[in-house]
């Protein structure tokens, strides 16, 4: 019978990594890491597996979720997060799994494939990040004309006046102490509210309905655009020739790989999908009439299909798996 527990993994470096463990004891195992950087995990994502044949360890990365000091970016960078992803692997005693992650949770498995093969049987990944400049400024700068009022209340929250410097401004006022809270808090409601136009822009059937969100959960705002914030200026310690090389590695150590990615994805752009096939030629992609999000009826089917292909010695995932609610 499919069980779930949540566990603490403490670090010598004074994190607390909080990670839940779903699913069969027997099952096949694969660790879920989600995106941001900063979203802590979703436990919806279980709904890409059948329980009963899965064994499913999500972890909230570094500051994220349930883990501590939430919000936290001192010692918080992607080899932190890979040396973490190894510890909970041992913690469980996992010999080999299986690696899905979505948008920069894409780039993090790459990553941590990349430096452990031997620990990883396959990687899928939905919406692949490759943590470069361009798609940066994609985002914060091209993605003006998709959510032109939103954009417009986002600098004003930054205190922005040039386009190319609204993630430093954003980084900059997010540091603890650097602006009032009230001021941080403004500017992550700000965040949120142009990552949702942004991501309604590409879905015309996603309504895009005015936010309320209590006290804590702005608080719990402030804390993800910090880590992502933090994450971004720094090209997240990877950049995309980093990320295709880890790949290239990954594959060559015998570890499989598969993408899906949408179509009509705003934040990660499709032509990631053409880049990551083109730099490995072994990998199994496929492009969906989607947008982003793993929620997106589309893509939640065919990634819970590559799962399946994967990881299950035969396929049923028809009969088994639940849809997106």
């Amino acid at each position: 019978m499919p069980t779930q527990k949540s566990r603490t993994l403490r670090t010598r470096d004074a994190h607390r990594v909080s990670f839940t463990v779903a699913g069969a004891a027997d099952g096949v195992p694969v660790v879920v890491l989600h995106g941001g950087p900063g979203s802590g995990s979703q436990p919806g994502a279980t709904r890409l597996f059948d329980l009963t044949r899965f064994k499913v360890v999500l972890i909230d990365q570094r500051g994220t979720g349930h883990s501590a000091p939430r919000g936290g970016v001192r010692r918080n960078r992607t080899d932190r997060l890979i040396e973490d992803i190894e510890a909970v692997r041992m913690r469980l005693g996992i010999e080999r799994w299986g690696v899905l992650g979505g948008s920069w949770g894409a780039a993090l498995a790459l990553a941590y494939a990349g430096r452990h093969p031997q620990a990883v049987t396959g990687v899928v990944l939905r919406g692949l990040f490759l943590t470069s400049m361009r798609e940066v400024r994609g985002l914060f700068v091209g993605s003006r004309k998709r959510a032109p009022r939103a954009w417009t209340k986002l600098s004003a929250a930054a205190h922005c006046t040039r386009p190319a410097a609204l993630l430093a401004c954003c980084h900059a006022r997010l540091q603890p102490g650097l602006a009032s809270g009230t001021q941080q808090r403004a500017l992550a409601l700000a965040w949120r509210g142009y990552e949702n136009a942004v991501l309604a822009s590409a879905d015309t059937r996603r309504q895009l309905l005015p936010a309320r969100h209590s006290r804590k959960e702005t608080r719990k705002l402030v804390d993800k655009y910090r880590i992502q914030a933090h994450y971004l200026m720094h090209r997240c310690w990877l950049g995309e020739t980093r990320v295709l090389s880890l790949a290239r590695h990954a594959a060559a150590a015998g570890v499989r790989l598969a993408a899906v990615h949408g179509s009509r994805d705003p934040v990660c752009p499709p032509a990631n999908l053409q880049r990551f096939a083109r730099a490995v030629p072994a990998a199994r992609v496929e492009c969906v009439r989607a947008g982003h999000l793993a929620s997106d009826p589309a893509l939640h089917a065919r990634v819970a299909h590559a799962l399946a292909t994967m990881f299950l010695p035969s396929t049923q995932e028809g009969r088994t798996l639940r849809r997106a609610a």
